[in-house]
């Protein structure tokens, strides 16, 4: 039987600092990872504001397949508020370590938790909804009180338990033995909801599986407070090809997801993160990229593809001769032994100098001891920008593409942002061009410094890195982009 998976990107995962969602974004997100087959969806809590309950509401009639879930405390109001949004479900919450208890209800009982969360069982089951009841702060928490709590609770009708590592205390060997305790003492599914504090999310949630736990909580990229929930692609990978356990996730929407997820919450997925960063399926190392391009295993535990991914072979001071003939293969262009030995030393130069070694960077290269003379698909011909105290930054710029001269004005949130605009704007009716990163250094310290920017930007599923450096950082800027363009639209 597949363990059921709860998502809670929606509910714990936008209480990451900084992070919050419209009505709107929710719903995408919602039915991305409706796609990518998550049984339950924790879509927020509903009683929190006017958004939150639009959001859920919205969610709970959009047809998705998936259970929707609203977050709720032992109280009616909450419980109201979610069977009100149309929900499926509640994954409702007490107190249950004395420091929670102590802190939330001053003055109650372990009893008096134990006669609320019954009163509140019952009352979501009269309202029409599917309880998952979880004792919060579980895993600092007298066991004895909450296998109590549990069987009250069961008594009261609920259809679920969960167990909670609220702030991420729990070890994989105290996972483990706590779900196996759990599964001995009662018959209803038991889910585990583990947090990150200390690195362990990951493995306490699989050790939960493997302890008995029928369904775990974990959010798309880690996200979620303070050091985040079990991350979904992590648990849901691991336990699938390590472990050999099924669940019901279509991993090769896992990607797709991760990236809709890093794009509108705006929390970037760190290049070194397991399975979706930026290096999981990026090569750089000459002996190992010749061995990985006889043979892929040597060097993936998996194809990038089981996940909707492709393979990324970079170029630096690490680079090989098998990696730059996999580059000019990939760009048309055939080398002499001399040439090729050429190009790989002035690769291997760039990156001992400490450079980072961009796609164009390499493209120049190639193209200079080749002798290519490339023509320019796009060609800055003007840029002005207005800036003030009271103005709205606006940027104008004229471009040829592919021949035909192109003017148009952009605004932003400053000057550099501004120009970007103008120039996405001029270039929206030849090419769906994204900017996925932006990153600038000074070069040399003073007013006059000289900046170095590398931009990253994606046309379809292909991606690209190119560099502009100048002591003006809106030409730095837009150099780059413009190098990345011709790059793309080759």
């Amino acid at each position: 039987m597949a363990v059921r998976i709860l998502d809670t990107t929606l509910r714990d995962g936008e209480q990451t600092p900084g992070v919050s969602l419209s009505v709107e974004q929710k719903l995408m997100i919602a039915e991305s990872l409706d796609r990518l087959g998550v049984d339950i969806i924790e879509a927020g809590t509903a009683i929190s504001s006017q958004g939150e309950f639009d959001a859920i509401k919205a969610i709970s009639e959009a047809g998705l397949k998936a259970e929707i879930c609203s977050f709720a405390r032992i109280k009616f109001e909450d419980i109201d508020a979610a069977a009100d949004a149309n929900a499926d479900s509640i994954f409702m919450v007490a107190p249950s370590s004395d420091i929670h208890i102590s802190s939330k209800f001053p003055g109650k009982t372990r009893e008096d938790i134990i006669e609320m969360s019954v009163q509140a069982i019952e009352y979501a089951k009269e309202r029409g909804l599917i309880v998952e009841f979880g004792g919060e702060d579980a895993s600092r928490a007298d066991f004895n009180f909450i296998v109590e709590l549990y069987r009250n609770a069961i008594s009261a009708k609920t259809d679920r338990l969960a167990f909670t590592d609220t702030v991420g205390v729990f070890t994989p060997e105290k996972a483990f033995q706590t779900m196996k305790a759990l599964k001995e003492n009662f018959d209803v599914p038991v889910a585990f909801h583990g947090h990150d504090d200390f690195g362990l999310a990951t493995s306490n949630t699989i050790y939960a599986v493997k302890g008995g736990a029928d369904e775990i909580h974990v959010a798309m990229n880690g996200l979620g407070e303070r050091a985040g929930n079990a991350a979904l692609e992590e648990v849901v990978m691991s336990l699938e090809f390590l472990y050999g356990m099924k669940t019901n996730i279509n991993k090769e929407m896992i990607y797709p997801a991760s990236q809709l997820v890093e794009k509108l919450t705006r929390v970037k997925v760190p290049p070194n993160k397991p399975i979706v960063g930026d290096n999981a399926f990026t090569h750089e190392s000459g002996i190992h990229t010749s061995a990985l391009l006889k043979n892929a295993k040597t060097y993936e535990p998996i194809s990038p593809d089981v996940i909707g991914r492709k393979r990324s072979i970079v170029l630096g001071k690490h680079a090989g001769r098998a990696s730059v003939e996999a580059i000019m293969k990939e760009m048309g262009y055939r080398a002499s032994r001399e040439q090729m030995q050429e190009i790989l030393g002035r690769i291997k130069d760039m990156g001992d100098k400490g450079k980072r070694v961009t796609d164009a960077d390499i493209r120049t290269i190639i193209e200079t001891v080749l002798q290519i003379k490339r023509e320019k698909k796009v060609d800055l011909l003007d840029l002005s920008i207005v800036s003030g105290v009271h103005v709205m930054p606006t940027a104008s710029v004229k471009l040829r593409i592919n021949g035909d001269e192109v003017i148009e004005a952009g605004i932003g949130l400053g000057p550099v942002d501004a120009a970007i605009n103008a120039i996405k704007r001029a270039i929206q009716d030849y090419a769906d061009i994204e900017l996925m990163s932006y990153h600038v250094d000074a070069i040399t310290g003073g007013t006059d410094a000289l900046v170095d920017v590398v931009v990253q930007l994606k046309k379809g599923d292909r991606i690209v890195t190119a560099r502009g450096a100048r002591t003006d950082i809106i030409m730095a800027s837009v150099e780059a982009f413009i190098e990345g363009l011709n790059m793309l639209m080759d």
